[in-house]
């Protein structure tokens, strides 16, 4: 469904079901409320206990902590060919969490494998006007969003499978590397200037589609997997940034690093943690994304775990990471006025 208001709306609008989908019953929910952790001390000798506080702890923290809206739209790639290591994951909840703080976000899914498109509940069946038509056929970006019917300041640009082939089908157009630029810059100066954020997700590999991304994108964002074979693919991508820089868009940095999947009870995840802050100490976020359940079962519901499940760990760690790549993008301070 083509919503060309994208970008108008405030959080206090209602968001609109996607046409034809069938009204989903309430996600059963954690029983991890603020009520239940009133009074209590940490135990020493429960692990768990102690793990559920600290959650509970820090989403209250994150509820009255500021999320600064960027002085300009922020255009971030989330990339790595290697996949497995929670990029799609990581781009809807940023985008959920975000966009639950009112900031207006679009979610651009240039994945044929199109995870993305389900995780945010849009319909992305064969035959649906998605980013295929934007790249091959120049359908204005606005025709093919849609609203997520979770979160009225968040859309999403589908991906189907038609996106499969897109790659060689690109390959003999002129300025094919620009495809996606041209039609981002359409929709930012037109019915998405609104926008603060616009996250693309690339698929695992480094061919045209990922390309075009980085080509548009000012950040890149790299979630990395707290296990060694991770780490192998890291070089590549940082070389493939660095020549996309060099040759096709000055303005792109690698911003961001996530640390997902992580188990701080494994030697392993610390000692992979630890070499990339290491190596990348500017921009690996602080705050690490935990294995959960609730994250994995979320899409099966067609939402993100930040609605699905929002007291629960994988909730509460997407939120602190968006906080941080929020007040990484916020206006400098300029200092007090006299």
């Amino acid at each position: 469904m083509s919503d060309p208001s994208i970008g108008a709306a405030t959080a206090g609008t209602n968001a609109p079901d996607v046409a034809g989908r069938v009204t989903r019953d309430e996600p059963t929910v954690s029983r991890e409320t603020s009520e239940g952790f009133e009074g209590l001390a940490e135990d020493e000798g429960s692990p768990l206990a102690n793990e559920l506080i600290a959650t509970e702890r820090l989403r209250r923290e994150l509820e009255r902590a500021d999320f600064p809206r960027p002085p300009k739209t922020r255009v971030i790639a989330v990339s790595n060919q290697k996949g497995g290591v929670g990029k799609t994951t990581s781009t809807v909840n940023i985008a959920a969490a975000l966009a639950k703080r009112g900031a207006n976000v679009l979610v651009v899914d240039a994945d044929p494998q199109g995870n993305a498109s389900t995780a945010l509940g849009v319909d992305h069946r064969s035959g649906t006007p998605s980013i295929y038509e934007v790249l091959l056929d120049d359908e204005p970006m606005a025709n093919v969003a849609q609203r997520c019917p979770d979160l009225p300041t968040l859309w999403c640009v589908p991906a189907t499978i038609d996106l499969a082939g897109a790659d060689i089908e690109m390959v003999s157009i002129v300025r094919r590397e620009f495809r996606l630029h041209g039609a981002i810059m359409d929709l930012l100066a037109g019915p998405g200037k609104g926008l603060d954020y616009v996250f693309i997700d690339c698929p695992p590999s480094l061919g045209l589609l990922t390309l075009n991304a980085m080509v548009v994108a000012h950040e890149v964002l790299i979630p990395i997997q707290c296990e060694y074979y991770a780490l192998e693919g890291l070089t590549q991508l940082i070389k493939t940034v660095e020549m996309v820089k060099k040759h096709l868009n000055r303005d792109i940095e690698v911003s961001t690093i996530v640390l997902t999947m992580f188990d701080g009870r494994t030697n392993l995840a610390r000692e992979v943690a630890s070499e990339v802050r290491t190596h990348f100490p500017d921009q690996t976020l602080e705050h690490t994304v935990p294995r959960s359940v609730r994250v994995s079962e979320a899409p099966s519901y067609g939402q993100t775990v930040i609605t699905h499940d929002p007291h629960s760990s994988g909730a509460v760690a997407y939120t602190a990471v968006a906080r941080e790549i929020a007040a990484r993008g916020a206006a400098p301070d300029t200092g007090e006025q006299k």
